[in-house]
């Protein structure tokens, strides 16, 4: 795993210079907060509206210095003549050529929306709506540089994560199939797929993807993953009320749909991670083997719940919606959007090499953080964490935070989108859509990052000595 040329990017993003060492998150922020610590940089106070370099709309809320313009707006054409998708979610950097970087993109897409078809190849499913772009950006210059289809034919794309070796592994947050009946549709309708749904896929850098499942990562409500470059070992999360923590170990490393074995972790002497704990505890972890990992459901049911269930009858732990998921420093940090006492968030690290989970930090308040959903760790170190709350936006908008080595949470950007059909026609508030598929520029000049509704990808950059991230 540790052969390899530039043009394999290894997108962790990218080994950052420091560890998130375990001993910075105790007395981490909820007790600063309570001593009313709370810093000017990094407070609602020091952002300011920023015009858009690309359409000079003020669209988010930054702190000084920074500087961002956006591109991929839902609707746009795109260089192979399709219109860009909606509901932008997870991506990542797959390649850096000299600067010239490519990102994969998931568009979360349901049976609702609007059906994105590849121009060059063939889609897993035709009934199936979501998919992938790939774009092309020059971190040199600091240009937008084109777009494309690079999969489709599949459900709900969520998040997802990239490979030491250079590829994007796309995951789809449902586990519908022939003839399902949508219980989330006040309809009850019944799906009319072609294909099972609830894989995970894997997109190169370059071409398409090839529209085949890795049935043994496992069919359920998939959400982020992460790729520990030492060995190979992937890392799944799962959003669901009860969701567990898996890994899937390949037969052949780099090489998944060679198949492999999916395990479920155990938290041991803790069954239950969804309650709150002190930042800083800390736990032992061993897995157990899911004997069939294309089990969606349990038998009889359509309760999503196959896999979990598997891994829950050996001793499998609990936690409350698992979403995002990084590998950097040589651990893997994920967050439970909702998890912990104030059910506003915990974010987690487990250290591959010693078996063990430790709770860096757990939101006191959602005033403080509400529902962190995808993260990354930048090459400084800090994580960035993306809000997906329940506020409306008269009171929080959707928020960016950075979460720094020393266990200090610090806003970064505030969701400031309000449009009257100046761009593509698209009208409405959209303070209150999520932030999702944040990650770095290899060099840590450019964050990029989207705006899930509309649909907006932005490239923010400025001085982030001065920031936490």
């Amino acid at each position: 795993m540790r052969s390899r040329n530039r043009r394999q990017f290894l997108s962790d993003n990218f080994a950052a210079a420091t560890s998130f060492g375990v001993g910075a998150a105790f007395g981490g922020l909820s007790q600063r907060f309570a001593l009313g610590d709370s810093p000017k940089r990094g407070s609602r106070a020091s952002l300011r509206n920023v015009n858009d370099e690309t359409t000079g709309l003020p669209l988010l809320r930054l702190p000084e210095g920074f500087r961002y313009h956006t591109f991929g707006w839902t609707g746009d054409v795109m260089d192979d003549g399709t219109l860009t998708p909606p509901v932008h979610d997870g991506m990542g950097v797959v390649l850096d050529e000299g600067g010239l970087l490519t990102l994969v993109r998931n568009h979360e897409v349901s049976e609702h929306g609007t059906h994105l078809r590849i121009r060059d190849g063939q889609p897993y499913d035709v009934r199936a709506k979501a998919g992938c772009t790939t774009l092309k950006f020059d971190s040199k210059t600091g240009e937008w540089l084109s777009s494309r289809v690079s999969m489709s034919g599949t459900s709900r794309n969520c998040a997802g994560g990239v490979t030491p070796w250079g590829t994007w592994l796309t995951a789809e947050e449902t586990t519908f199939g022939p003839g399902t009946i949508d219980k989330y549709h006040p309809d009850k309708i019944v799906r009319d797929f072609k294909k099972t749904h609830g894989w995970v896929f894997e997109v190169p850098a370059d071409g398409t993807g090839h529209p085949e499942p890795i049935k043994d990562m496992g069919r359920f409500v998939h959400e982020a993953i992460a790729v520990d470059r030492e060995t190979g070992i992937v890392y799944e999360t799962e959003d669901r009320p009860t969701s567990g923590f898996y890994r899937y170990i390949p037969s052949v490393a780099g090489k998944l749909a060679a198949g492999g074995t999916l395990e479920m972790a155990e938290v041991v002497g803790q069954k239950d991670l969804r309650g709150g704990f002190a930042d800083g505890t800390q736990f032992d972890v061993r897995w157990h083997k899911i004997d069939q990992p294309h089990l969606a459901h349990t038998e009889g049911t359509l309760d999503e719940v196959g896999v979990f269930k598997q891994g829950e009858a050996q001793g499998g732990s609990t936690f409350s919606r698992l979403e995002g998921c990084w590998y950097g420093n040589g651990l893997v940090y994920f967050d439970a959007t909702d998890g912990g006492a104030a059910r506003a968030g915990q974010i987690w690290q487990y250290d591959p090499k010693t078996d063990k989970l430790t709770l860096l930090f757990e939101s006191p308040s959602k005033p403080t953080l509400n529902m962190p959903d995808n993260l990354c760790v930048s090459p400084r170190g800090g994580i960035v964490l993306c809000e997906d709350n329940d506020y409306g936006a008269n009171e929080y908008p959707q928020r960016m935070f950075g979460l720094s080595q020393e266990g200090k949470l610090a806003l970064f950007a505030e969701n400031n989108v309000v449009l009257s059909g100046e761009h593509n026609d698209i009208a409405g508030d959209f303070r209150t859509k999520e932030w999702a598929g944040a990650t770095f520029s290899p060099d840590g000049q450019w964050l990029f990052v989207n705006i899930q509704k509309p649909g907006i990808t932005c490239a923010i950059t400025g001085p982030w000595q001065d920031t936490i991230l």
